[in-house]
């Protein structure tokens, strides 16, 4: 799909025009202006670098601003077309404003909004297009797009709050770094230099940092080499099916952070069903979306097996009950929603009972972080001035 920039005349106003649209050809394009109500002037395709691609990038924030948008159209009666040709209107971002436009383009031509949105995968997720579609079935789009949302802010604050805890011991380490580099690379040649001059010998620590100091110096491009060949392996390995399994047990069990990302996979899978439950998406479709949304291929294999037992006749509560990844209240709390009928009220409930706790838990962690960096930063800084004032209080003595 190519994007071309067009001007015409709006044939009920008279008025002239310009902008955008996405069209496979500039005939088609010329096409869709002409059943918009537009006679065209000029059409050409739009130019676009990279840096135009890496400038304007689709945040979560404008797939939030865009889904309420949309819903507070859709829900005052605006036919679908005009909503998403006011939307792009609206929209900032570049990038999302020719998604949008060619959503429209997509619309106007026959398909619906789901299938339209299932051309782009990375903006809209499972969860967003499965919502939509139900939504579409139901004839609840709008409040379709509420819930999702509303599922869209609950998400990005739970990350923000993660990201936030982290950005202080990040800041600190980066800063020891520099602190440390700074003292091997400008003070340890000096203390080197002092003793030569003397004729002295370092000591033993001084001699190692030394031995490193200069290896670094006269081999930099090797050590530079290493570390990219080494991360570039790395990323590499980690989008294998063996490193993406190794990557997600590890957020299960590494010490100190596993009972947030526990909880914070619990909340996804709740919210994420109740939200699909409500909209009226059959219970095996809710695992399996739910599922891809937890982004954990491990927490993903215990649903989907559930799924399975579920879809041979037991129920919900009783395949959950015995998966290690799946606390405890969640198949309680479901088990008391199968006996109710309200499987999606008690889902919310449990999902709002780990978004405290995780809130909780990232203050908890915040806090603890800080005397176990102060204790690794004097533990580093510390042997650092040990190697460089050891020498100093040797020379001292031998005046």
């Amino acid at each position: 799909m190519k994007r071309f920039e067009y001007k015409a005349k709006d044939t009920k106003s008279g008025r002239n025009v310009k902008g955008t649209i996405q069209a496979e050809s500039e005939r088609l394009a010329g096409k869709l202006l002409m059943e918009r109500g537009f006679a065209p002037t000029e059409i050409k395709e739009e130019g676009g670098n990279a840096a135009d691609k890496l400038m304007y990038k689709i945040a979560l924030k404008d797939k939030i601003v865009f889904t309420r948008q949309f819903s507070t159209l859709i829900g005052s009666g605006l036919p679908l077309a005009d909503a998403l040709k006011t939307v792009a209107d609206q929209t900032q971002n570049k990038l999302m404003r020719a998604v949008i436009e060619d959503i429209l383009g997509m619309v106007s031509g026959g398909k619906s909004l789901s299938e339209s949105l299932d051309k782009y995968p990375d903006v809209f997720d499972n969860v967003y297009r499965a919502l939509v579609a139900a939504g579409e079935l139901s004839g609840t789009l709008d409040k379709s797009l509420i819930r999702l949302a509303a599922q869209q802010e609950k998400d990005a604050a739970t990350m923000s709050k993660i990201r936030g805890a982290m950005t202080y011991p990040v800041i600190v380490m980066a800063v020891m770094m520099m602190v440390m580099l700074f003292m091997v690379f400008s003070v340890i040649p000096q203390v080197e230099s002092l003793y030569l001059d003397l004729g002295q010998e370092l000591p033993g620590a001084t001699r190692i940092l030394v031995g490193l100091t200069n290896f670094m110096l006269n081999f930099w491009w090797l050590v530079l080499a290493l570390v990219v060949a080494g991360v570039f392996l790395a990323v590499q390995w980690l989008k294998t099916e063996s490193g993406i399994h190794f990557k997600d047990q590890f957020k299960l069990k590494v010490p100190m952070f596993n009972a947030l990302t526990t909880r914070l996979y619990n909340a996804r899978f709740t919210r994420t069903s109740q939200t699909l439950l409500e909209t009226g998406v059959p219970m095996l479709d809710v695992l399996r979306i739910s599922g891809d949304a937890v982004n954990n291929t491990i927490v993903q294999a215990d649903i989907q097996e559930a799924a399975e037992k579920v879809k041979g006749g037991a129920a919900l509560s009783a395949s959950l009950r015995d998966k290690k990844t799946i606390m405890l209240l969640v198949p309680q709390m479901i088990y008391v929603g199968e006996q109710s009928g309200r499987i999606d009220e008690m889902l919310g409930k449990c999902a709002q009972v780990f978004e405290d706790e995780l809130e909780e838990r990232v203050r908890t962690i915040s806090t603890m972080i800080e005397p176990v960096l102060m204790v690794f930063l004097a533990l580093g800084a510390g042997g650092i001035i040990a190697a460089v004032l050891l020498p100093m209080y040797n020379l001292v003595n031998i005046v």
